[in-house]
């Protein structure tokens, strides 16, 4: 699923958080990194998160179903 204009990217690794099953950034080079693992999360703050103050769109795979509507209400409710 693309993710587009998030404005904190905190928020993001909030929601992220609280999902059950992998959920996975894919880079513009298409690697995956596991967001729900802390170094992971640390090494897209600092790459792809800290290039801009607001992120245009991001790639993102969610593995379960349930985590896959917990992100589509954070898009939402922004």
């Amino acid at each position: 699923m693309k993710l587009a204009n998030i404005e904190n990217p905190q928020d993001l690794l909030d929601v992220v958080d609280q999902c059950v099953g992998t959920v996975e950034l894919v880079t513009p080079e298409g690697d995956r990194l596991n967001l729900k693992s802390k170094l992971c999360q640390y090494i897209s703050l600092t790459s792809v998160f800290a290039s801009a103050s607001n992120i245009p769109e991001l790639e993102i795979i969610a593995h379960e179903a349930e985590d896959v509507k917990r992100l589509m209400n954070f898009m939402m409710r922004g």
